[in-house]
């Protein structure tokens, strides 16, 4: 097994190396060409103040205080029904879960108190036990979602407004595409390629 992986990060390196030899002379062979960028002050001066209006540490702030209100701060109101939907899924059940445990922990007491065999449910002393077990984990784990739902929308709002240059930039476009790569040593590969395109 380790003769195996030995082989498969040679094998990586070897690769990486005539992929980056070969993307090297081909941008050394091509040194005829120069690009120019102009800018266009009034189309920067306009893309600056709109990325300014939009402050990331305020966005996160929003969203801390009251979820939701990070990301109608920076214009995406369609995220706002997701945020309090999932708030609302996790609520449902950590309510019904909170709810079964406290009544089979009322009658966990009664069976306890009372000497009977058995509750009103029909479970026994130790049925109780690992019934209220199994209700107090899994509402503690709603709960846990809940907190991680919390902090999800606060990152969403805190990366959503440092991203704003992206929607204001008509030069500055992102597209998640389909690529293949046909190589020597690989032969063709399929994936995805996050692209950045910038038109000057």
């Amino acid at each position: 097994m380790l003769s195996f992986i030995k082989s498969f990060l040679l094998k990586i390196c070897v690769c990486s190396f005539f992929t980056l030899a070969h993307h090297v002379a081909f941008a050394q062979a091509d040194t005829t060409k120069t690009i120019i960028i102009t800018e266009n002050t009034d189309d920067s001066v306009r893309m600056r103040s709109y990325a300014d209006r939009f402050d990331p540490q305020r966005a996160l702030l929003l969203a801390a205080v009251l979820p939701g209100s990070g990301q109608v701060y920076n214009k995406k109101y369609w995220k706002v029904p997701l945020v309090y939907g999932g708030f609302a899924f996790f609520g449902f059940y950590i309510n019904s879960y909170n709810n079964s445990y406290s009544k089979y922990k009322v009658e966990l007491f009664d069976v306890i108190n009372s000497g009977n065999r058995t509750g009103a449910s029909g479970f026994t002393e130790g049925q109780l036990r690992t019934v209220i077990d199994r209700y107090r984990r899994e509402r503690d784990f709603f709960i846990i979602m809940a907190g991680l739902w919390y902090l999800l929308q606060i990152t969403d709002a805190h990366v959503d407004a440092h991203l704003k240059e992206f929607d204001v930039n008509p030069n500055l476009k992102v597209r998640l595409e389909p690529k293949l790569t046909n190589d020597v040593w690989t032969g063709t590969q399929g994936g995805l390629a996050l692209t950045f395109r910038f038109n000057p």
